[in-house]
Parts: structure tokens; sequence; C-alpha cells
């Protein structure tokens, strides 16, 4: 093909039908001259006054030869008119004219003979200035060059929005000849690329007048079908001189490097966000199942569409020990997070546990210790990643495309892995999300191995708490017991809290509530040798202040370890309680009948500061009344004084009563915060009718 392709006269009439006068006679400044068959002027236009230098007054009537040719070319001027009047032969070419002022001037001429309706015979002269005439040329050349041969795809469009001109580059860009563009519409040949929005485009231009600059588009072409591109867009409205509006034009450069350097930068600061949203995200707690929610969370949804964190069931127990397994695998699945209901998180819920066989993709994972993407996952790769061939099925209903799991590995042990989906998203997976979601999968797996450890400690710190409290209390004779014992959230602030009933000689029954300042297991350790020596002491029938001195000398052998303590004896035959306080909260008294109250008694040292004698207290405790101990952790909070909450503590106690055991429970719920890290002991006496 040519520079361009404009489309033929006859083939543009016949698609777009009759046209108003176009400007271009204006704008080349064309004269018009009728002559008689006596060569005398009988219609002057316009423009000939500039292409000549007569005015229409001056040369209507006037015969043309005299007036616009010297004396030298006469002879040939009547001869060319004869011709062209006797044999009706057109004829065209530049002739020296004599211009208003005398000179010469070089005028383009097209003559032609015409008949009007009653048979009179007339000669019609279009005429040019050569000058002008060669300047126009020399422009269109020039212009058609640098259509030609630009490296920017220009086209020209009518009012309709049909190709007028399309160029070379704009051809390569596209990837199809020009000629198949002329006369169609741009949904006509870019049906792969969003059209409708690049004839929205021309419209708005079209009316406004505005032109849009650097509008991007991206997509993909014939010239190029498998790689995405980027142009930048620019359209201009077409306007004659007179301002009728005859179509757009549209330049469009390829720009998909700039492109490709932007989307890969913001695909960058994307990751670094991710990055430093899971660092403030993941592994806020230190418990299993919650540090595998928000790495879940965080993945969604601009990594996937679908996350799941599968642990090996193993690993949670530290059954599995590094290096090469083979064979089916156990995983428990521990959180799920979707970035909108899918059919594929019915197909993966938290807290399932299944066993995968070894030739599903998330055993060769944990197995290879290596990333598994499937970019564009089939049929049979779906049956590879669910669980069963239901979940599967969910995986297709879901639009499920594109897979991709990551090992978690900590301590060079695999632990499980994070597996994505995408379904909504339309991209697959490529290097740069395995790359992501490696580094948000090696974050993650440290966080939850020390949940996993920590919360082994906690539960092996809270057994051995639990198997050195006290069992169901045993029948008491005159007092009636509940206890409740609540481990701190924490795995590292469990064990330092204890409590005991124990029966003594004379139908006596000694209370102990105690706290060692401590956590994990040397606390339980600790408060375990405590409670066997309070045991001790309690069967010498000692006062409860000599009990607490006995106390205080051991703690104080013990390392780095001082305890709070209440020592209480009560006596149903003369309703006595007597009571020692070692730097514990004061107990509460609820008489029947009456308003709770906090006892009165000398505070004491804590056990093990040495040095501060104890005091013993007494008082009367009636059938029906009760007497509360308690530790810290039910009461004090990091934003309360101590007062108001010991406060909070009587206003709930002065409630209508509840069974023992009941009101255990009602003081554990209405006075301790969810999120309070410490332990919580409770032991309620009730005095009873002896018998």
């Amino acid at each position: 093909m040519g520079a361009y392709e404009p489309l033929g006269e006859a083939e543009r009439d016949r698609r777009a039908g009759p046209s108003p006068p176009g400007g271009l006679l204006d704008l080349l400044s064309v004269a018009a001259v009728v002559l008689d068959t006596r060569g005398r002027i009988v219609f002057w236009s316009p423009q000939a006054d500039e292409v000549f230098g007569y005015t229409a007054e001056e040369a209507l009537g006037r015969y043309a030869a005299h007036l616009l040719v010297h004396e030298e070319h006469r002879d040939l001027v009547v001869k060319l008119f004869a011709e062209v009047m006797g044999s009706g032969a057109s004829w065209a070419g530049a002739f020296p004219i004599r211009y208003k002022d005398g000179s010469t001037r070089r005028v383009e001429f097209r003559n032609m003979r015409l008949l009007d309706d009653q048979g009179d015979v007339y000669a019609l002269g279009i005429a040019a200035d050569h000058a002008t005439l060669q300047s126009v040329e020399t422009d269109l050349a020039l212009s058609e060059q640098l259509v030609s041969q630009s490296p920017i795809g220009v086209a020209l469009l009518d009012t309709d929005l049909r190709y007028l001109l399309v160029n070379p580059a704009l051809e390569r860009i596209n990837g199809i000849p020009a000629a198949d563009h002329i006369g169609r519409r741009p949904h006509e040949i870019l049906p792969f690329l969003d059209a409708e929005t690049i004839e929205l485009a021309l419209r708005q231009v079209l009316v406004t007048g505005t032109p849009l600059i650097d509008q991007y588009a991206v997509g993909r072409t014939p010239a190029d079908p498998d790689h995405d591109h980027a142009w930048s867009v620019s359209d201009y409205r077409l306007e004659t001189p007179s301002g009728r509006v005859i179509g757009v034009a549209t330049s469009v450069v390829d720009v998909t490097e700039r492109h490709r350097a932007t989307t890969e930068a913001e695909q960058a600061r994307r990751r670094l966000a991710l990055l430093a949203d899971a660092s403030a995200r993941v592994g806020t707690t230190l418990e299993v199942e919650q540090t595998a929610h928000e790495l879940a969370q965080v993945a969604v949804p601009d990594l996937a569409d679908v996350a799941a964190v599968d642990v090996l069931d193993a690993v949670l127990a530290f059954r599995r020990t590094s290096g090469t397994h083979e064979g089916p695998e156990l995983f428990r699945t521990l959180a799920v997070a979707a970035a909108c209901p899918t059919p594929a998180t019915a197909a993966m819920k938290a807290g399932d546990l299944a066993a995968y066989s070894s030739d599903r993709l998330i055993t060769r994972c944990v197995h290879t210790a290596q990333p598994i993407v499937i970019a564009h996952t089939e049929e049979k790769d779906l049956q590879r990643i669910a669980r069963d061939a239901d979940g599967a099925a969910a995986f297709t209903e879901a639009g499920v495309h594109s897979y991709l799991a990551v090992p978690l590995i900590a301590r060079n042990e695999v632990l499980g892995t994070l597996d994505l989906l995408r379904a909504r998203n339309p991209l697959p997976f490529d290097e740069d999300d395995v790359l992501l979601a490696g580094e948000l999968a090696a974050r993650a797996a440290v966080a939850i191995d020390n949940a996993r450890w920590h919360q082994s400690v906690r539960n092996t710190a809270e057994t051995l708490q639990r198997s050195l409290l006290p069992g169901h209390p045993p029948h008491l004779t005159g007092l009636d017991v509940a206890s409740l014992y609540q481990p701190a959230q924490a795995s590292h602030e469990v064990g330092g809290d204890w409590y005991d009933v124990i029966p003594l000689d004379g139908d006596k029954t000694a209370l102990v509530v105690g706290d060692v300042m401590g956590n994990g297991i040397d606390a339980a350790a600790t408060m375990g040798r405590l409670r066997t020596a309070t045991c001790a002491f309690a069967d010498l029938d000692l006062t409860p202040d000599a009990v607490l001195q006995h106390l205080d000398r051991i703690t104080r052998g013990l390392e780095h370890y001082i305890a709070t303590c209440v020592y209480a004896v009560y006596d149903p035959g003369d309703h006595r309680c007597r009571i020692a306080n070692a730097g514990h909260l004061p107990p509460v008294l609820a008489p029947a009948g009456h308003h709770p109250r906090l006892l009165n008694l000398p505070t004491g040292a804590p056990l093990g500061v040495g040095g501060i004698p104890f005091h013993t207290t007494a008082f009367d405790l009636h059938p029906g009344d009760r007497l509360i101990l308690y530790t810290d952790g039910l009461v004090e909070t990091r934003h309360h004084p101590i007062d108001e909450r010991l406060g909070t503590l009587l206003h709930t106690l002065d409630e209508p009563r509840r069974p023992l055991e009941e009101t255990c429970r009602w003081l554990l719920h209405s006075l301790r915060h969810p999120e309070d890290h410490d332990d919580v002991a409770i032991l309620i006496a009730q005095a009873t009718p002896a018998h």
C-alpha cells in the first residue's frame, strides 16, 4: 500500500451518501471566470479578485484577452479559446497572465465549454495562482510523507466513525491491513479491545470539539495476540475553515515498555504494602488458630480470591520430626478466608481434618518443601487440589482457574501449606505471586511455630497446675464450698494461682487462696510445693499466722519467687472464722440478708519477703453467711484503679444470691475481660447449720 489509502470518491458516495460542499476551493483561492462566445467576461468569482487583481466591476463585460493577457500572448489565447468553444475539448496548463498592476504571473488554468438550458455556449475557466498551488502541493506531499513514514499510528474517521485513512504505523499496531479498515468502524475491526470505550471517546470529541490527549488503552491485537500491549491514544476533531465538522483524527503511540515499567513499580509497591500489612497483622497473639486466620485474611483479596492455611496434624501434636516423608498426610485446616461468598469455601472449612494421598498437590508441596503453581487449572488439576469429588465440583462451580501452594517452613521444618485460589481475579498466578506468597508464608510460619510451641508450653503448665489443684472437695461439717479456676489466655502466664480446701480435726476446715508471682511451669511447680507445705502445716493445727510464718520461711528458700496468700480456718462449733493475710487482696464477707463488705485485715507482707510478722483476725460466720476468697486476676485491670474494681466486686455480689457454683461463674463472667492475661482462682464458702 502507499503512504495511506483514502476511500475512493465513488465508494465514499455509495456508503456515505451526498455530502455538503466542502471548503477546498476557498482554501486554495481558486477563481472561476466565464466567457461568452465573443470572449467577454460574463461571470467573475470573488476569488478572481485575488488571482487577477481586478474587481468584478472592473472585469465584467470586458474582453478577457485584452484585460488579462499581454499582447505577445493574445494570439495563443484566441487559438486556445476557439478550440474550447469549437470542439469542446478541455485545456489545462500554466499560462502567464497580466496582473492589474501590469506585472506578469503564472496561473494554473482548467478550461472547458459550457452549455446552458437555452443552448447558449460559454467557456469556463478555473484558475489558481501557480505559487499557491506549488505551496499546497508541497504541503500535501510533506503531509503525506509525514503520515506515511511516522512511527505514530494515525487514522482519520468521518462523522460516522468510519475509517477514511490509516497509515502504515497503525496498520502494524493493529495487525490488520489498511484496506480492511476503510469504511468500517473501530468495533468492527477491533473486537479484541474495549472498542465501546474507544468509540465513546471519539463521539465525545466530535460533539464537544475538546481533544482527548494521552488516553490509555491496554489489550491485545492480531499483531501480537499472545501479549498485552499499552497505547497512548489522542483524539482531535477535524473542521473546515468555515467550521464544518468533517470527522476526527486519532493518533496511537505504543507505550508498552513505559506501561510495563509503571505496572512493575506499582506491583512492587503493592507487594511491599502487603508485606508491611502482614508484619503488622500476622502473629498478634500466641494462638495457632488466630495466627493462621490472620495469614489467610492478609492474602485476600490482594493476592488470592480464596486462601486456606493447612497444617500437618502431626506437627500440631509434636509427633513429626524434620526429614523426608512419603505417603499420605493428615492435614488440619486452621483458617479459610474468601474475598466474597463462593462455593469453593464450602470445600475447605476451618477445623476440618482430612487425609491427602501422596499424589495430591498439597502433599507434594510439604514433601518437596517447594511451591506448587498451576497457572491454568484443568479438571484433573482441581481433582488433585480438592479433598474429594464434591470439592472439585465446588471449585469448578466457583470458577477456580489458577492455584498456588507455598510451604510453611520454620526452623527447617515444614509445618503445612498456604493454599491460594483465583476465581474472580482473571490473572493466573505468576512468578511474582510465588515470591510474594513465599514471603508471606515464611513470616507467618515463624509466628505459627512460635504459637504452637507456646501453646504446648501453656498446655503443659495448665495440665501441671490443674493436677496440683484439689479435686472435688470432700463433705465438710457446717460448710458448703464451691471453687473455680480459669487459666490465663497467654501461654507464658499460666501457672501461679491456687486454692485449697483442707478438712481438719474437730470438724474444722482450712480455706486457702494464693498467687505465686511468676508464670509458666516454674510458677506452677512452686505453687505445688507451697500447696503441699500448706497442707502439712494445716495438719499441725497451727494458727493462721503461724502457718503463714512457716510458708514465708519456705518461700524465702525458693529462688526468685514470692507469693501472696490468705489462710483461714472455720470452726462450725462456735461459728468463728480465724484468718491471716500475706499481702493478698482482702476477702469479702457477705452476711445473709446484709450487704457484702471487704474484711478489714492487716495486709501483711507477701510470702518470701521475710522479717514482717503476720496477724490472725477472728470474725463470726453464721449459717447463710458467705466468705469469698479470690486472686487478683478477677479484679485487676490495666485501665481501672483497684479501689474501683473492688467496689464493682461488692456491687456484683450484692445482687440476688445465686447458688455457689453459679456465683463463681457469674463473678468470672461479670468481672473478667476475655483479654485479661492472668489466672483466676475463686473459692466461696457458705456456713451451714452444724449437725
